[in-house]
């Protein structure tokens, strides 16, 4: 992620408790109290989704974030941000808290396996 970048995203999650970012996977991990809510790969921002969530992404023409892996492509859960999302705060805080809960309920899930 570019220095710029990171600056603009920090202002962005500057009011949201608990948001740390960690550089990872070639990309940049942001985390809000430990879990992973976001991903940031060549300045684009990716939010956590599910299958609630991700036809809000779909509907503002975004998709999820895919990479090669042995010659196919995988994707994430993890969807890119709309342009909406950056024009007002309210909206990117309400937009966060959906993630975190998206990212919150499938390390319930998780536990749920063990």
């Amino acid at each position: 992620m570019s220095e710029g970048f990171q600056a603009y995203l920090e202002d962005l999650f500057a009011g949201v408790p608990g948001i740390s970012f960690r550089r990872m996977f070639g990309g940049t991990g942001i985390f809000r109290d430990g879990v992973m809510i976001a991903l940031v790969v060549s300045d684009v921002l990716y939010l956590k989704a599910d299958d609630e969530t991700a036809p809000r992404f779909e509907a503002e023409g975004k998709g999820p974030f895919f990479y090669s892996r042995k010659g196919k492509q995988v994707s994430l859960s993890y969807y890119e941000a709309p342009e909406a999302l950056f024009e007002d705060t309210d909206t990117f805080r309400a937009w966060i808290d959906t993630a975190t809960g998206v990212a919150l309920a499938g390390q319930k899930d998780k536990r749920r396996k063990l």
